[in-house]
This record gives C-alpha cells, sequence and structure tokens, in this order.
C-alpha cells in the first residue's frame, strides 16, 4: 500500500520538476536516497495519501472488472440463458433473468435460497435459471448429478423439489441417502439412480462448468441479472434495487 502511495507522488513530483530531472536514472545514489527520504517523510506526515490512492486504485479496478464482466456476459448470453437443458422457475415468462451458479453444499447458497425466494415473490416479473455448478467436491458432483438425472427422468417439478431438499439436506451425501431423498417424494429412485452416470448428465454439468470458467466464476452463489455479474451473496433488497436498475437501462 505505501509503494501505491509513493508511485502517486511519484507522479506528480515529476510533472512538477524540470524535463532534467525526469529521468530517474540519471540520479545520482545520494540524489535517489533523497528522495526517497522526501517521499516517506511526506506519507508519514500525510497518511491519508495512502488511503487517497488506495481508494481510486480500487475504484478503477471495480469499473475494469465491471466491464469486463459485461463483455463476459454478452459474449456468452445464449448459453446463459438458452441452454435448453438448465431449469427455469420464478416467471418463465419474466422481462429480466436471474441465473444462479449454486453448489449444494455451499452454506451463502443455502442461505441465499429465502433471500431468492422473496425477490421471486415480490417482483413477481423475474425469470429464475438454475446453473449446477458443483465445486466443493465429491458430495458436491453427486448431488447435482442425482439432481440433473432427476429432472431428465421425472421433469421440471420434480426436480424442483429434490433442487430444495438438497439444500436443506444436513448430512452426508450418499446413493443411500439419495434413496432416502428419492422415495421420500415417491419418486422413481431407480430410474433416476440409473440416469445419473449417464453421459447426459455428464455433458450439462461439464457444459456449465465450461460456462463458468468462461465467465470467470470461481464461487458458489454467483448471480448474473440480465447483464450484471453479482460475485457472492445478496439479500432480496439489493437484488430487487439492481433489478429496478437493470430495468430502467433497458427501457
Amino acid at each position: 500500500m505505501l509503494r501505491i502511495a509513493a508511485s502517486a507522488l511519484l507522479g506528480l513530483t515529476l510533472l512538477s520538476s524540470p524535463a532534467s530531472a525526469l529521468d530517474l536514472d540519471a540520479m545520482s545514489d545520494g540524489e535517489k536516497a533523497a528522495f526517497g527520504a522526501q517521499v516517506r517523510e511526506y506519507l508519514l506526515e500525510n497518511p491519508e495519501v495512502i488511503l487517497e490512492a488506495i481508494n481510486i486504485l480500487e475504484e478503477r479496478q471495480a469499473t475494469a472488472e465491471a466491464a469486463a464482466d459485461l463483455e463476459l456476459v454478452a459474449a456468452n448470453a445464449d448459453e446463459l440463458f438458452n441452454d435448453g437443458y438448465s431449469w427455469v422457475g420464478g416467471n418463465p415468462d419474466g422481462d429480466i433473468t436471474l441465473v444462479e451458479f449454486m453448489d449444494y453444499r455451499c452454506g451463502y447458497c443455502r442461505k441465499a435460497v429465502p433471500e431468492v425466494a422473496k425477490l421471486l415473490k415480490e417482483d413477481g416479473n423475474i425469470r429464475l435459471i438454475i446453473k449446477e455448478f458443483p465445486i466443493l467436491g465429491e458430495a458436491s458432483v453427486l448431488s447435482s448429478r442425482f439432481a440433473v438425472a432427476t429432472k431428465r427422468v421425472a421433469g421440471d417439478d420434480a426436480y424442483k423439489q429434490v433442487h430444495d431438499a438438497l439444500l436443506e439436506f444436513g448430512g452426508d451425501v450418499t446413493e443411500v441417502t439419495l434413496r432416502r431423498i428419492s422415495d421420500g417424494l415417491g419418486l422413481d429412485t431407480d430410474a433416476i439412480v440409473a440416469e445419473m452416470d449417464s453421459d447426459e448428465v455428464t455433458r450439462q454439468i461439464a457444459e456449465t462448468r465450461a460456462l463458468a470458467q468462461r465467465l470467470n466464476i470461481s464461487g458458489t452463489p454467483t448471480f448474473v441479472l440480465e447483464t450484471e455479474m453479482l460475485r457472492g451473496y445478496l439479500p432480496a433488497d439489493q437484488l430487487q434495487l439492481i433489478a429496478d436498475s437493470v430495468r430502467e437501462e433497458k427501457s
């Protein structure tokens, strides 16, 4: 952090110096040491300069990252919003779409469940897409395979039931526990378990993982709200503010 502020101060010093002083390589060791001492003294007397420089740097980095995210979302829009296999909920005819990359073993994904539900209920005009993105170990992969297989075998309603049950489940995920969940919901458990290792289930999870890599998504939950990339957990009120802003930009 000290180096950031010192660099900023150096730039101001050089701009205010005569042309002959702009070449630091031309300075003697003594001149360089004296200049460094002046920079240090100034920063110690004016420590707020360090925070100011850091804040400016962070703002510039955030602006650059937001611009890069906009480009990534635009370049991958079809795979995000119309992949043909991810579960679609909320209002399927909503005027904006919220995509969630999630992992069943992710604590913040579980924390986000009531927030997303609140947003969908109170707004009423948001289309939701769930992207199965298991990144927290074999239990996560097993859970996602089970959920995707359920959708393929038993349809969207059954998927939603299994999705909710997996997010609420607190025990070890094994084939035995997954069978219990399926049996408890009255599903065709044998057919779902047989489908879990199918090429199509493998393909869907692999394609979502590849999409996440292209979008530089490495954690869950990550949301894409129409054009906005939202990395991490957000409460319903903040999601609503962003949704309102997106609508204003579209209008």
